[in-house]
């Protein structure tokens, strides 16, 4: 659970420092951010595929595992652009430390509720006290981050 865990870290490390270099791209295209979205996109699509290919551990669904897989499920990708576009045209204006706390903390409320009705196919975890308390706790930070 330990190397999970360090995974976990270094993905946050990673949604912190992602907004920079999104931006910066931006700017060393001049100012386009739409094009620095999909550069950012298509290098994140080839490394899937370079990780894939290079695990053995890419494999097409079949049509009929396509065919039954919910249509919710088909967005996450444009979330993943929403988020990039949220880096591009916004944290470079709140800062990295507002922008990253309002995703966090937004992602983990969120969650709270996701784990609690298990949706999106997520076992169910109640939200019991010390959850909420720490959802609380978070939004209070990020108050304090953000409003400072």
């Amino acid at each position: 659970m330990i190397v999970l865990y360090g995974i976990a870290l270094l993905a946050g490390i990673a949604t912190a420092v992602q907004p920079g270099q999104s931006t910066q791209l931006a700017k060393s295209f001049g100012e386009q951010p739409f094009a620095a979205g999909l550069v950012s996109m298509l290098v994140g699509t080839v490394t899937m595929l370079g990780i894939g290919l290079a695990t053995g551990r890419l494999h097409l669904p079949s049509l009929q595992q396509a065919g039954q897989t919910p249509i919710w499920a088909w967005f996450g990708g444009a979330l993943g652009a929403g988020v990039i576009l949220a880096q591009l045209f916004v944290a470079q204006r709140t800062g990295a430390a507002a922008f990253l706390g309002l995703l966090v903390t937004a992602g983990v409320v969120t969650s709270i509720t996701l784990d609690h009705f298990g949706l999106e196919g997520f076992a169910v975890h109640p939200a019991s006290i010390t959850r909420l308390l720490g959802g609380a706790l978070m939004i209070a930070g990020v108050a304090l981050v953000a409003l400072s």
